[in-house]
């Protein structure tokens, strides 16, 4: 195994604190691993801007690599182009579905005019149903919105396309 795939190996170790279930690779925050004579440069993007959990994402990164045996260590953050949940594997999806958690749709499969407010209809990650209704905007953390299944009666969160 090459190094570089190595280390995305090593990569995959670190949790993301919002959505413990998925890992930065799987997500789409590390988007570059560079290695040089000297260093080893793993660039990560911030699901959004201002994100909280980026420097823990970022003392995770140099604290699994160096574990790992790898020393010299910098972690850039990019904010261009933004992340978006396009980036989100589909092995992802499905680990967020399976944790209850509806995932995102593609971004060009919905409207994200910021003035459109209708509410949109999500299917619900235990039964399937659509006969779902909007409980809040916001979830246990910014990036999700608070459903209702009015079929299985369960509440979930939906993780917001970006």
């Amino acid at each position: 195994m090459k190094k570089e795939e190595q280390i995305i190996q090593a990569l995959r170790q670190v949790k993301d604190p919002e959505v413990p279930v998925l890992d930065i690779v799987e997500m789409g925050i590390v988007r570059g691993v560079e290695i040089t004579e000297s260093q080893i440069i793993i660039t990560i993007t911030p699901t959004y801007t201002g994100c909280p959990a980026m420097r823990v994402i970022e003392e995770e990164i140099n604290q699994v690599l160096k574990t790992e045996g790898y020393e010299n260590v910098e972690v850039k953050t990019v904010l261009f182009p933004a992340w978006t949940t396009d980036w989100l594997t589909e092995e992802a999806r499905l680990k967020l579905k399976a944790y209850g958690i509806a995932p995102p749709e593609k971004v060009n499969e919905v409207d994200l005019n910021p003035f459109n407010w209708e509410e949109k209809k999500v299917a619900c990650p235990f039964c399937e149903s659509m006969n779902t209704s909007l409980t809040s905007q916001f979830g246990s953390t910014a990036c999700k919105a608070l459903y209702y299944c009015n079929n299985c009666q369960q509440p979930f969160e939906h993780f917001k396309c970006i």
